[in-house]
Protein backbone atom coordinates (compact mmCIF):
# COMPACT_ATOMS: atom_id res chain seq x y z
CA UNK A 1 0.00 0.00 0.00
CA UNK A 2 1.30 3.61 -1.06
CA UNK A 3 1.38 6.50 1.25
CA UNK A 4 -0.93 9.21 0.06
CA UNK A 5 0.99 11.94 0.13
CA UNK A 6 -0.19 16.02 -0.99
CA UNK A 7 1.31 16.53 -4.56
CA UNK A 8 0.62 20.83 -4.28
CA UNK A 9 3.56 22.73 -4.12
CA UNK A 10 3.13 24.98 -0.92
CA UNK A 11 3.01 28.34 -1.77
CA UNK A 12 6.23 30.29 -1.52
CA UNK A 13 7.12 32.07 2.04
CA UNK A 14 9.87 34.54 1.78
CA UNK A 15 12.70 34.63 4.61
CA UNK A 16 11.06 38.00 6.81
CA UNK A 17 7.58 36.04 6.57
CA UNK A 18 9.75 32.32 7.89
CA UNK A 19 11.96 34.34 10.70
CA UNK A 20 8.64 35.76 12.14
CA UNK A 21 6.86 32.19 11.98
CA UNK A 22 9.84 30.66 13.69
CA UNK A 23 10.24 33.22 16.34
CA UNK A 24 6.15 33.14 17.49
CA UNK A 25 7.22 29.57 18.33
CA UNK A 26 9.70 30.18 21.25
CA UNK A 27 10.98 33.30 23.57
CA UNK A 28 14.28 34.63 22.20
CA UNK A 29 17.25 36.49 24.67
CA UNK A 30 19.23 39.38 25.05
CA UNK A 31 22.93 39.06 25.63
CA UNK A 32 22.22 39.70 29.34
CA UNK A 33 19.80 36.90 29.51
CA UNK A 34 21.62 34.66 27.47
CA UNK A 35 24.76 35.13 30.03
CA UNK A 36 22.67 34.76 32.81
CA UNK A 37 21.34 31.71 31.11
CA UNK A 38 24.98 30.18 31.09
CA UNK A 39 26.02 31.11 34.38
CA UNK A 40 22.82 29.02 35.23
CA UNK A 41 23.89 25.62 33.31
CA UNK A 42 22.77 26.42 29.39
CA UNK A 43 24.79 25.83 26.51
CA UNK A 44 25.98 28.44 24.39
CA UNK A 45 26.13 27.49 21.18
CA UNK A 46 28.38 29.51 18.94
CA UNK A 47 27.77 28.33 15.08
CA UNK A 48 29.35 31.25 12.91
CA UNK A 49 31.60 29.80 10.19
CA UNK A 50 35.51 30.37 11.27
CA UNK A 51 36.37 33.30 9.71
CA UNK A 52 34.21 35.22 11.56
CA UNK A 53 35.43 33.59 14.99
CA UNK A 54 38.60 34.37 13.84
CA UNK A 55 38.46 38.09 13.09
CA UNK A 56 35.74 39.36 16.06
CA UNK A 57 36.89 36.11 18.67
CA UNK A 58 34.86 33.48 21.22
CA UNK A 59 32.37 33.57 23.95
CA UNK A 60 34.54 32.06 26.73
CA UNK A 61 32.55 28.64 27.64
CA UNK A 62 30.72 28.42 24.21
CA UNK A 63 30.94 25.19 22.47
CA UNK A 64 31.63 26.19 18.88
CA UNK A 65 29.68 24.01 16.25
CA UNK A 66 29.48 24.94 13.11
CA UNK A 67 25.92 25.24 11.35
CA UNK A 68 26.02 22.36 8.79
CA UNK A 69 26.75 20.53 11.51
CA UNK A 70 24.62 21.74 14.42
CA UNK A 71 22.01 18.48 14.43
CA UNK A 72 24.78 15.81 14.57
CA UNK A 73 25.91 17.28 17.49
CA UNK A 74 23.33 18.47 19.44
CA UNK A 75 21.02 15.59 19.30
CA UNK A 76 20.92 13.70 22.51
CA UNK A 77 20.42 10.34 20.55
CA UNK A 78 22.93 11.15 17.73
CA UNK A 79 25.86 8.55 17.44
CA UNK A 80 28.10 12.05 16.44
CA UNK A 81 26.53 14.11 19.02
CA UNK A 82 29.02 16.46 21.32
CA UNK A 83 29.19 15.45 24.69
CA UNK A 84 27.45 18.29 26.26
CA UNK A 85 24.28 16.72 24.48
CA UNK A 86 22.59 15.30 27.45
CA UNK A 87 19.36 15.53 27.02
CA UNK A 88 16.24 16.98 25.67
CA UNK A 89 15.93 19.37 28.58
CA UNK A 90 18.87 20.83 27.81
CA UNK A 91 18.82 24.63 27.70
CA UNK A 92 20.34 25.85 24.57
CA UNK A 93 21.19 29.02 23.04
CA UNK A 94 22.45 29.38 19.68
CA UNK A 95 24.40 32.55 19.01
CA UNK A 96 25.32 33.64 15.14
CA UNK A 97 27.20 35.88 14.01
CA UNK A 98 23.61 38.85 14.20
CA UNK A 99 20.85 36.60 15.00
CA UNK A 100 19.53 35.73 11.80
CA UNK A 101 20.85 32.07 11.31
CA UNK A 102 20.47 31.19 14.57
CA UNK A 103 16.56 31.25 14.72
CA UNK A 104 16.49 29.01 11.85
CA UNK A 105 18.91 26.59 14.01
CA UNK A 106 16.26 26.93 17.01
CA UNK A 107 13.80 25.52 14.78
CA UNK A 108 15.83 22.38 13.29
CA UNK A 109 16.51 21.64 17.23
CA UNK A 110 13.24 22.25 18.29
CA UNK A 111 12.18 19.50 15.66
CA UNK A 112 14.43 17.02 17.29
CA UNK A 113 13.33 17.34 20.56
CA UNK A 114 15.45 20.40 21.86
CA UNK A 115 12.16 21.95 23.32
CA UNK A 116 14.36 24.60 25.32
CA UNK A 117 16.52 26.15 22.67
CA UNK A 118 16.43 30.19 21.77
CA UNK A 119 18.93 32.21 20.52
CA UNK A 120 20.75 35.47 21.11
CA UNK A 121 18.66 38.07 19.81
CA UNK A 122 21.38 40.24 17.38
CA UNK A 123 24.01 37.16 17.99
CA UNK A 124 27.92 37.67 18.73
CA UNK A 125 27.74 41.42 17.59
CA UNK A 126 24.98 41.93 20.22
CA UNK A 127 27.04 40.31 22.80
CA UNK A 128 30.05 42.12 22.30
CA UNK A 129 28.23 45.35 21.95
CA UNK A 130 26.79 44.78 25.64
CA UNK A 131 30.46 44.87 26.55
CA UNK A 132 30.09 41.02 27.58
CA UNK A 133 33.30 38.86 27.79
CA UNK A 134 35.06 38.06 24.62
CA UNK A 135 38.03 36.21 24.08
CA UNK A 136 40.48 36.35 20.91
CA UNK A 137 40.99 33.25 18.66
Amino acid sequence: MSENRSTETPAPVGIDDLLERVRAGYDRIDPREAAAAAEAGALLVDIRYAALRDRDGLIPGALVVERNELEWRLDPQGSHRAPEAVGHDLRVVVICNEGYASSLAVASLRQLGLHRATDLIGGFQAWRAAGLPVAAT
